[in-house]
């Protein structure tokens, strides 16, 4: 399987398998775009999947998955490079940037980053995304619980 199939096969189980934990993608349409992002403990990837992709697996590590997508009729868009931002905030208003790096597979494109997260922690995430070569830009905003017990 190719790892770009991997990586996708593995997010779409998370999904699948957690739905009442909160670990349900969101997307939203901007113009000719679309930004897909979720979050999720890093404890749930699978140690292949993490090593590949160099992510720490651990209960106390969260993860932000972005992709941004070009609308084509009749298919499921093309991924497109795009400058990420992330922010996140705690119930306490204490804010943090998320740093994301660029990873390629095939014809994927995906701004994954890491994070330390605390048990029964809530994080209010902002995520800004420009296509590349547009002037056009989305903010999504979206909150995650994590547990780390």
């Amino acid at each position: 399987m190719r790892p770009v199939n991997s990586l996708i096969s593995m997010l779409a189980g998370i999904l699948l398998l957690y739905p009442l934990a909160g670990l349900a993608e969101n997307s939203k349409e901007f113009g000719q775009y679309v930004i897909h992002y979720n979050a999720l403990a890093t404890d749930v990837l699978s140690p292949e999947i993490a090593r590949q992709y160099r992510i720490t697996r651990s209960r106390n590590r969260g993860m932000i998955n972005i992709t941004v997508l070009k609308k084509i009729l009749g298919s499921p868009g093309q991924p497109v490079h795009a400058r990420v931002k992330v922010a996140a905030q705690n119930l306490a208003g204490q804010t943090r940037r998320i740093h994301t790096r660029e990873i390629r597979d095939g014809n994927a494109i995906y701004y994954i980053g890491e994070f330390s997260v605390a048990n029964e922690e809530t994080l209010k995430f902002t995520v800004q995304a420009r296509p590349q070569g547009t002037q056009e830009s989305v903010e999504a905003r979206f909150s995650q619980d994590f547990y780390t017990h």
